[in-house]
């Protein structure tokens, strides 16, 4: 088809530039006629309109993520978060609507659910490609296996089976004697990190962060919690052989910053290049730190 149109245009009344003996170099020739070609051909071929709807900007839809206990400390934060990204966030929880009067609750779609009762979860996972779970809680050892393991795996194996891409789990770090004196607590948290990794491989990430600080709502009452927290970061963030001590080292873990969480656990969640797996507390310093690409 080239053959023909080119031998057409060398002998007809082609305009001086589709000339070959206008030019001396035969390379230069052969690339005006492939600039021609290129341009020309579609109006032979009739393909114009292709290349206007190939020149059309594609939006591609917003990624649609799931906060699981998005009202409370973390989750709040999270969804701060996550809607400063231009996310579609939504929440689940056992209250339903946060009781947050702040403007950016209004841009949440709430949805009320018991993750100790998995069929709950089915319409708050529709059309969701993220899920980030921030549940969790502190009771009696049973109690606490429950909420912290239980209720997490069910959201777990319910996103799995939905098609959800990525989960992110907020765990907490090991705090060595502590981790025996609530027992409930840290084997419900690990039992949920084991599922996640089985269940999401390749989507998975587990953020362990120590103690989280941030200016921490109760009621009508405002806990400026960094007050403590910041320095203890400051300090402890460069301490890091301190925590292999016996007995005493992992209460040596640095406190974080619960916006600094927020940011890497949206990022874990809507970034495919971000790594599966245990993120631990100077990892989440590190990642916090950075401007994704």
């Amino acid at each position: 088809m080239k053959k023909t149109i080119i031998s057409r245009l060398l002998h007809s009344q082609s305009p001086p530039f589709l000339k070959p003996h206008c030019y001396r170099d035969s390379s230069l020739f052969a690339a005006r006629i492939g600039r021609f070609l290129s341009t020309g051909s579609e109006k032979v071929d009739g393909s114009s309109k292709l290349e206007e709807a190939e020149r059309e900007e594609f939006t591609p839809p917003r990624e649609k993520l799931l906060v699981l206990g998005g009202n409370g400390f973390v989750g709040s934060h999270i969804c701060i978060e996550a809607l400063a990204h231009g996310l579609n966030v939504s929440s689940l929880s056992r209250s339903g609507k946060s009781s947050l009067h702040d403007p950016w609750a209004n841009d949440i779609v709430w949805h009320q659910g018991d993750l100790l009762s998995p069929d709950s979860l089915g319409n708050a996972l529709n059309g969701v490609t993220s899920v980030i779970s921030c549940v969790g809680g502190f009771g009696s050892n049973s109690y606490m296996y429950d909420i912290n393991g239980t209720a997490n795996i069910n959201a777990i194996r319910a996103a799995s089976e939905q098609g959800v891409k990525r989960f992110v789990y907020i765990s907490a770090a090991d705090f060595g004697l502590v981790n025996y004196l609530l027992k409930g607590y840290f084997a419900g948290k690990r039992s949920t990190e084991t599922e996640l990794l089985d269940k999401f491989q390749h989507g998975g990430a587990i953020l362990r962060p120590g103690f989280i600080h941030g200016t921490r709502r109760v009621g009508s009452v405002h806990l400026p919690l960094s007050i403590i927290g910041a320095p203890l970061e400051m300090v402890l963030r460069h301490a890091k052989p301190l925590t292999r001590l016996p007995l005493i080292g992992p209460l040596l873990i640095p406190p974080v910053n619960v916006t600094s969480v927020a940011k890497v656990a949206v990022r874990a969640a809507v970034d495919p290049a971000f790594p599966s797996g245990v993120v631990d507390v100077y990892g989440i310093l590190q990642y916090s730190q950075q401007n994704p690409a």
